[in-house]
């Protein structure tokens, strides 16, 4: 799925939110829904463009580690079924 906004982006409409604007005038001016303004500033409230890009490698190198851990067990798992059989 492309994204829409880039960290950046979002990251600046948030700062015009913190600045003072109504969120519901941004979203109508960004298209975006109330749900989807409230989402990021959970995610992105406080955060600077650096951080941002830093969490996107983090949770990259993440799913990257999840991938071969579950290669990993698979594996195992096979390994343990094969020595478990009676020949």
């Amino acid at each position: 799925m492309k994204k829409r906004f880039t960290d950046e982006q979002i990251i600046g409409i948030l700062k015009k939110g913190e600045a003072g604007a109504k969120p519901a005038e941004l979203c109508r001016r960004y298209g975006i829904a109330e749900a989807t303004w409230y989402h990021w500033k959970a995610r992105y409230a406080g955060m600077t463009v650096a951080e941002a890009q830093r969490l996107k490698e983090l949770e990259q190198e993440n799913d990257r580690l999840k991938r071969l851990l579950a290669e990993s067990m698979l594996d195992n798992a096979a390994l343990k079924d094969l020595i478990g059989r009676k020949w």
